[in-house]
């Protein structure tokens, strides 16, 4: 079985800019985690925002070893002929070291029709942007005349010297048929383990009616969490910067957001690592950067010993 993987979500206003979040990305590196990962918005909630390529391009520039993962990239606000140059060029920046991870959106209707597209549109949208991605990235020429995107012969060359696996986020059914027909891999994103493990199959049902062999998924798990010396310290502090974040409030999504103590958040962790799930992204809040890292690292050590 191979081992547990745990990644970060790295701060996008940390402050200090470009070179505090180089410092972080470091740091992370050298603590030994498997993964740092970015978000991605263009206008968000009133126009909050944060480029997710241009992000990933920043940390994998500041590090050596560690996979810089888009966690999720909004590709159907996008045409998918400039995000494959994109990526095609990040790959080589950083060959190898490079995980797509691409998602719809959708809590934020508003930021969808701020960049040009119909938000009852994404779904089919993100279709035929997976679609003609894939071939793109390979370096064949691609050809399609669809309802958003016509291509003739299109190229992005040369393609990446190591493959870019390509995961797919999101909750819905036509998000599981996507990572199934299109992905290496599927992350979920406030859901139980056993609809996690549920996930996990379906996805290889539509794989297998597509004549998918997928060797090996990269299926993973995105988790909201907070460290603190107790649950109800960690829950303080994440409670209000997730209304405020997702104008939401938290008592919707609070099961799927374990807090407290590294220990604590790794035990909660592990009814998912019963479901078959064995790579972790967190996104943490605590009281330094540096605690998060550590915080991380702490969880990774345990899932470890107990995987």
């Amino acid at each position: 079985m191979p081992d547990i993987t745990v990644g970060l979500r790295a701060p996008y206003d940390a402050p200090g800019g470009g070179a505090a979040l180089a410092r972080f990305a470091a740091r992370a590196e050298a603590a030994g985690l498997d993964r740092l990962c970015v978000g991605d918005h263009v206008t968000f909630k009133g126009g909050r925002g944060f480029d997710g390529l241009v992000n990933a391009t920043a940390l994998a520039m500041a590090t050596h070893r560690i996979v810089v993962q888009t966690a999720v990239y909004l590709l159907p606000l996008r045409h998918p002929v400039m995000v494959a140059r994109q990526v095609s060029t990040l790959a080589a920046l950083a060959p190898g070291r490079l995980s797509f991870g691409v998602g719809v959106g959708g809590e934020d209707p508003a930021e969808a029709r701020a960049c040009g597209v119909d938000p009852a549109t994404r779904g089919r949208r993100m279709d035929e942007a997976l679609t003609v991605l894939r071939p793109l990235l390979s370096g064949a020429a691609v050809s399609m005349s669809g309802e958003f995107f016509h291509l003739d012969s299109v190229r992005v060359s040369p393609p990446p010297a190591y493959p870019v696996p390509v995961i797919v986020g999101g909750r819905s059914e036509a998000a599981l048929r996507r990572a199934g027909r299109y992905g290496d891999g599927w992350l979920g994103l406030w859901v139980s383990p056993a609809r996690y493990a549920d996930a996990v199959g379906r996805i290889s049902k539509y794989a297998a009616s597509t004549g998918r062999a997928v060797e090996r998924w990269q299926h993973a798990m995105h988790v909201w969490c907070a460290f603190g010396a107790s649950a109800a310290a960690a829950r303080a502090r994440l409670a209000p910067y997730l209304e405020d974040f997702y104008q939401t409030p938290f008592s919707k999504f609070e099961r799927y957001c374990p807090c407290g103590t590294p220990e604590e958040i790794a035990g909660a962790l592990r009814a998912y690592m019963a479901a078959g799930c064995r790579s972790f992204n967190l996104i943490p809040l605590a009281g330094s950067l540096e605690e998060t890292i550590a915080g991380a690292d702490a969880v990774r050590t345990v899932l470890r010993e107990e995987g």
